[in-house]
C-alpha cells in the first residue's frame, strides 16, 4: 500500500498512512476469522472421525433384566437372554442371563461326545437331538415351536440344568431338515441370537466307517442284545469295532465328494449367523479349543470331561474287511491321507 512521506526539516520526518475505509478493514478481518474457523472445524472433524474409528464405540442402551435380547457390544459376544419359563420359575436365577446356541453337525462325527463335554460343564443345557423326530421337523412352524419350547427352557432332558442355565442349545444333524428350510432357520437364528457352533470330521472315510457299523449294529445289537452309539468302556469298544464293514470302492470317491460338499453348503448357509467352526480331530489333539468354544458361549471357564470311549481307535485297517480295495482306490487322490489319519 502506498504512503504519503512529508519532510518538514532535515530533521523531522513524518510517515502518514493513506485513508481507508473502516468497513474494508473489517471486511478483511472477518473474512480471515472465517477462514480460520473453517480451518479449525475441518481439523477437528478429521480428529474426532479417527478417534471414533478407532474406539469402534457403539451407543447402546442400558440392558433390563427383563428384556428378551441384548444388544450386542461386539459380533463376538454372544447375544444375552432372560427367558421366562412356562412350566417353572428360574427363582434368584431369573436376573441372570442365557446364551443360545446349536450344534450343526453329521452323524458320527464326534457330535455325542462333544455334547458330553459341554455338559460336564455346571451351567451348561445341551439336550440332545431332538429333530430325529420326523414330527417336530415335517414344516418349518413346528420347527419353530420345538425351538421356542427349547430356548424357553422349557424343554426338559437329563441334561437340563433348569434355572441355573447360563448356556442352552441342542445339536441338529444336517439331514434333519435343517437344509431344507435354511432361510428361516438362518433367519431364526438371527432374530434370536443363537449362536451356531459347526462340528464336522475332517477325515470322511473314518466317518463312514463309524457310520456303517452303527448301522449294521442298529440290526445286530452286538452288546448282549443293546443297540448303543456310545459306550463307556473298552470292552464295549472293543465289541463293537469287532465287526468290519464292507465299502464300495467302486463309489467311494464319489461319495466321499458328497459328504463333503454337504458341509460346504452348510457352511453358505450358515454363514451370516454367528458361528464358530470345529473339527473333531482339533478336539482331541487341542485342548486349548474347548477353551475356545466356552469363550464363544461366554461361559466361565471349567475342566470339560466326557465318560465316552472311543470305539474305531487304530489304524483304519484293522477296521475294514476289504481294506486292499479302499487303499487302492484312494491312493494319488485327494483323500489319501484319510487312510493314515489315527482319529
Amino acid at each position: 500500500m502506498a504512503e504519503y512521506i512529508c519532510v518538514f526539516n532535515k530533521d523531522t520526518l513524518l510517515i502518514k498512512p493513506s485513508k481507508k475505509s473502516p468497513l474494508f478493514l473489517r471486511t478483511i478481518v472477518l473474512l480471515f476469522a472465517m477462514v480460520c474457523g473453517i480451518y479449525i472445524c475441518t481439523v477437528c472433524i478429521k480428529q474426532i472421525s479417527t478417534t471414533v474409528t478407532k474406539m469402534n464405540i457403539q451407543v447402546i442402551q442400558s440392558p433390563s433384566p427383563d428384556s428378551n435380547i441384548i444388544t450386542q457390544l461386539e459380533p463376538r459376544i454372544p447375544t444375552l437372554h432372560y427367558p421366562k419359563p412356562e412350566t417353572f420359575s428360574r427363582g434368584e436365577c431369573s436376573k441372570n442371563p442365557v446364551r443360545f446356541f446349536v450344534i450343526l453337525s453329521m452323524q458320527r462325527s464326534g457330535s455325542g461326545w462333544f455334547e458330553t463335554l459341554l455338559n460336564s460343564h455346571v451351567n451348561v443345557s445341551s439336550n440332545g437331538e431332538i429333530f430325529s423326530l420326523l414330527e417336530r421337523r415335517k414344516n418349518i412352524s413346528n420347527i419353530v415351536q420345538t425351538l421356542e419350547k427349547v430356548y424357553n427352557l422349557d424343554w426338559f432332558t437329563s441334561a437340563s440344568k433348569n434355572e441355573c442355565s447360563a448356556a442352552v442349545g441342542f445339536k441338529w444333524m444336517l439331514n434333519q431338515g435343517l437344509v431344507e428350510h435354511h432361510k428361516e432357520i438362518v433367519e431364526y437364528f438371527n432374530h434370536r441370537g443363537v449362536s451356531v457352533i459347526f462340528l464336522f470330521r475332517k477325515n470322511l472315510l473314518r466317518r463312514m466307517v463309524s457310520v456303517l457299523a452303527n448301522s449294521y449294529d442298529r440290526y445286530a445289537k452286538l452288546l448282549n442284545g443293546t443297540h448303543k452309539s456310545h459306550v463307556h468302556s473298552q470292552q464295549e469298544a472293543t465289541a463293537l469295532s469287532s465287526y468290519k464293514p464292507i465299502i464300495n470302492s467302486a463309489s467311494l470317491i464319489s461319495d466321499l465328494k458328497e459328504i463333503g460338499s454337504a458341509a460346504v453348503k452348510a457352511l453358505e448357509y450358515f454363514n451370516s449367523t454367528r458361528h464358530l467352526v470345529l473339527y473333531y480331530e482339533d478336539l482331541i489333539t487341542n485342548c486349548t479349543k474347548l477353551k475356545d468354544v466356552q469363550e464363544f458361549l461366554g461361559i466361565p471357564q471349567m475342566e470339560l470331561t466326557s465318560r465316552q470311549v472311543k470305539i474305531h481307535k487304530g489304524p483304519l485297517s484293522d477296521f475294514v474287511k476289504n481294506w486292499d480295495d479302499v487303499n487302492k482306490t484312494l491312493t494319488g487322490t485327494e483323500y489319501e491321507s484319510f487312510l493314515r489319519a489315527d482319529y
